[in-house]
């Protein structure tokens, strides 16, 4: 029975080889590659290629060998491993200079792919080599490069370098040609790299021409990775036209084509199939060296047990080969669970930030908006009581003014607590007198304090170096709520604001804040709620004191944004006290003093030539009443391309400028104004947004900014201020 049983395995193994020579050939495994390339299995097609390699190899076959590791490389190529791809690329040229027939049009493919890979490894230099030596080879051929995609990859590299008109004469040497199947791709890439040039040179409209002329060649090349190119390039473009809405929808379909890439990549090739191909080639060619060495010892001194040997090797291979396949089963199983585990986990988390993300620029959005109608009810309400009303309509119009006051300020926190959410804020690093500040916001708020019969009292530590480096704008913003509420919550009674040196070395202070009040106070279960958003500790307190609620939020943010710890304690019916601590750099030099105009005489408005570019009827009629009350002379008009052309023939002395225009926008007249006019001086009007600052709007050359809703002493004052250094 015994050696029935191993007559058996014997002839199975004779079978098996027998049947394994049948199937062991070139081209069975060059085409069941290439089948299973059209079918997305790229994990076969790896396994299979190796094998034809092998094969070669092992009959001796140079050219072959070097066909099947060209093939092999163009396999990574596609599956954008480019490290792979250069090595077994790079190998096959090597191997086709070993034989005599070499197919030299599969040469200059070799180089071509290289000079791909080499670019996706910014390898410029040798990726400029390869696409010459590819060329070089075509043309001794006299091949025919149709496709011009060789001329492509040298544009690209001269774009690369810096050598734009090399680059876009290759470019438009392929979109001049006939139309053609084979030409879409290179075409679309060559309108998108014009494209790419013309938004590096700031020609955004020329740019977008281009992009979407390669989107729609795109529509039938069907290139994921082109098309997901195109549309971040187009989303760039409309970022820079300040487009929002077109910005985002692109940028949108961007990342739905690039999970599409991501996705389409994964069917390819799974995430744990490149390492396991890999690990399987080393632990082939392992057991191939130890099999060797091991057949050749036993063949020198076991001549006569080979059969056997070899009978039970192949048993011992067979057994190890199906509890390997099992536990790689077992192992796919896993890491397919885990896999889809973790894109539940990435979904959630991209839900979660979209919608923290349309939840902020909803409320900018709707904060923006409110501004437009908002100047127009404050505009208006100034001008009725500016023109001496009667006692019986003062009363309505001193409401309608407050509660324009209040809306303003509630919509500026909404704003404010969005542009701290959506990291928009930035520090500003400023010389400034701590002692000036505190007394400015003092002298600001005795009105208030003295409405409640409060004292308020200031106490500022001597000691505190006077030119502090920081950021007074937001320093005031923590100040005023912090006292406001503190006088508001407060009749009869006390607020004290403390400023103490706590240390000072090294060109460093650290300085300590308390801002003590002997109001209401705060209840103990209410103490970490009131800094949340719309708190106000009860439904009462809001309904007795009003108040938007935010105003604890923004200090509690502005203050960790300074790098310090709001803290607070308070006691009902005895009051309450906050207090931080923040450090400051200290300047040694003397403090810039700022020239105001508050005290402005009123004569530096009589008949001067005001334009104002405004597309909103109403508020041309509020801003031109305001001008004309002041002695001005105004002349309106409703878009940026007739402010260009009447600034190119007539002088005025100041232009109030609308940033939101129909047609082209504030911004991008105010830079076309300043080709032909540095000194006009342009002041933007805009109810300010969350993507919209200071600064960005004075780098197209605006002169200062008035913000939407405007009150009318600011928006004199600021004329007047750029009306004098005119």
């Amino acid at each position: 029975m015994k050696y029935f049983l191993l007559f058996t395995v014997f002839f199975h193994s004779l079978l098996y080889c027998q049947i394994e020579k049948k199937a062991d050939s070139i081209a069975y495994y060059s085409i069941s590659a290439s089948e299973n390339i059209k079918n997305n299995n790229y994990k076969k097609a790896l396994s299979l290629t190796q094998k034809a390699i092998d094969f070669s190899k092992k009959n001796n076959d140079s050219e072959n060998e070097a066909i099947q590791t060209y093939n092999l490389g163009k396999i990574y190529f596609d599956l954008n491993l480019h490290n792979d791809a250069i090595e077994l690329l790079g190998k096959s040229i090597k191997l086709f200079n070993t034989v005599s027939n070499a197919p030299d049009n599969k040469v200059a493919n070799a180089y071509y792919y290289l000079s791909l890979s080499y670019t996706e490894k910014k390898n410029y230099p040798l990726a400029e080599i390869c696409i010459f030596n590819a060329e070089k080879i075509k043309k001794e051929l006299n091949i025919d490069d149709k496709t011009d995609l060789i001329n492509l990859q040298k544009g690209i590299l001269a774009k690369i370098k810096g050598d734009n008109d090399l680059a876009s004469n290759l470019f438009n040497n392929i979109i001049s040609k006939p139309n053609s199947d084979i030409l879409t791709y290179p075409k679309a890439e060559a309108f998108y790299q014009i494209g790419t040039i013309e938004a590096t040179n700031k020609r955004y409209n020329l740019a977008l021409n281009y992009f979407n002329r390669a989107l729609e060649l795109n529509l039938r090349t069907k290139s994921t990775i082109q098309k997901s190119n195109i549309l971040l390039a187009l989303s760039t473009v409309y970022d820079k036209l300040l487009d929002k809405s077109n910005a985002f929808a692109y940028l949108k379909k961007h990342l739905n084509v690039k999970e599409s890439i991501v996705l389409a990549n994964e069917e390819k090739l799974g995430i744990n199939d490149y390492e396991v191909f890999k690990e399987s080639q080393r632990k082939q060619e392992e057991l191939l060296l130890e099999k060797e060495n091991k057949e050749k010892e036993k063949a020198d001194k076991f001549s006569k047990l080979i059969s056997i040997l070899a009978i039970a090797i192949i048993s011992v291979l067979s057994l190890l080969s199906l509890s390997l396949y099992k536990n790689n089963i077992i192992r796919n199983q896993t890491n397919a669970l885990l896999r889809e585990k973790n894109n539940e986990l990435i979904a959630a988390k991209n839900k979660a930030e979209e919608a923290s993300k349309a939840r902020s620029e909803f409320l900018s959005t709707v904060s923006h908006e409110l501004r437009t109608p908002l100047n127009a009810i404050n505009g208006i309400t100034h001008l009725l009581l500016e023109e001496k009303p009667k006692k019986s309509q003062m009363h309505y119009l001193s409401s309608l003014k407050f509660s324009g006051n209040y809306l303003t300020t509630f919509i500026n926190d909404i704003l404010e607590i969005n542009k701290i959410e959506s990291n928009k804020l930035e520090i500003e690093y400023i010389n400034f007198n701590i002692k000036q500040l505190l007394g400015d916001i003092q002298n600001s708020l005795k009105e208030i304090a003295t409405i409640n019969n409060n004292k308020f009292i200031l106490k500022v530590d001597p000691s505190i170096p006077e030119n502090l480096i920081g950021d007074p704008t937001k320093l005031s913003q923590i100040f005023m709520n912090l006292i406001n509420n503190a006088l508001k919550f407060t009749n009869n009674g006390t607020v004290i604001v403390a400023a103490r040196l706590r240390n000072y070395q090294n060109e460093n202070a650290t300085i300590f804040f308390q801002i003590v009040d002997t109001g209401i106070g705060i209840p103990e279960d209410k103490l970490k709620t009131v800094f949340e958003s719309f708190s106000q500790g009860s439904v009462e307190i809001n309904r007795k004191f009003g108040g938007t609620g935010l105003g604890l939020t923004i200090v509690k943010k502005l203050v960790r944004i300074l790098g310090g710890h709001i803290r607070l304690k308070s006691i009902v019916g005895e009051g309450s006290t906050f207090s931080f601590e923040l450090n400051f750099k200290v300047d040694s030099k003397p403090m810039f003093k700022k020239v105001t105009t508050k005290n402005y005489n009123p004569e530096i408005f009589k008949n001067k030539k005001i334009l104002v570019v405004e597309d909103n009827k109403i508020n041309q009629m509020i801003t031109k009443k305001m001008l004309v009350n002041k002695g001005m002379d105004c002349t309106i008009l409703d878009n940026g391309e007739d402010a260009i052309e009447i600034l190119k023939d007539d002088t005025f002395d100041l232009v109030l400028m609308d940033v939101h225009l129909l047609g082209i926008n504030g911004t991008i007249a105010t830079q076309q104004i300043r080709e032909f006019d540095n000194i006009t001086p342009i002041l933007a009007l805009t109810a300010i947004s969350l993507n919209e600052n200071r600064e960005m709007l004075l780098s197209f050359g605006m002169t200062d900014v008035i913000t939407k809703p405007f009150v009318a002493e600011d928006f004199y004052d600021t004329i007047a201020q750029n009306l004098i250094i005119s």
